[in-house]
């Protein structure tokens, strides 16, 4: 019976460790255009993002809304393509929790206390989907992958723990 259990529950993890890429593919992909896409509407209406910034303290107000812009339509552009994933990933994350703290400084405290306001605040998905690709990486769909492969890095942390796990049996 245990070996049973054993065996359905390695066959469970097979399979949705199968689908870890192309989940995390969708994930850059989605997010990676709505970001760029965000990004670009941004550089276009400076002023506005401008005065918003301003209107909720932000420092330096129109040099932080060029920053802000630029980095969510080159990191949404990198994201989509799976180029310096993790690289671009982190500052992204960063973006979202000061995005939280400056936009939405209530919802970020209700973190804890009222989970739902920290859920439905504009920053959440991107946040979420930064630090998925931040802490998960982009997959083997992407090209940080192929390029790990044409220099002798996979990038892929369970493979070198693999590895060393078979040489120590």
């Amino acid at each position: 019976m245990l070996q049973t259990a054993k065996r359905v529950y390695k066959l469970f993890i097979s399979i949705f460790d199968k689908g870890q890429s192309p989940f995390l593919l969708f994930v850059r992909l989605y997010w990676g255009w709505q970001l760029a896409q965000s990004g670009w509407g941004k550089l276009h209406n400076l002023e506005k993002v401008t005065e918003y910034f301003q209107s909720i303290n932000v420092p330096m107000a129109h040099m932080t809304a060029i920053s802000v812009s630029s980095l969510e339509l080159i990191g949404g552009v990198l994201l989509f393509v799976g180029l310096a994933s993790r690289i671009i990933a982190l500052p992204l994350t960063i973006n979202m929790v000061a995005a939280y703290y400056f936009g939405d400084r209530e919802a970020l405290f209700a973190i804890f206390s009222d989970p739902g306001k920290f859920y439905v605040a504009d920053p959440f998905t991107f946040l979420l989907a930064s630090a998925i690709v931040l802490f998960f990486g982009a997959g083997v769909f992407s090209l940080d992958y192929w390029i790990g492969r044409l220099l002798g890095y996979r990038g892929d942390e369970r493979e070198v723990s693999d590895r060393k796990s078979a040489a120590v049996a």
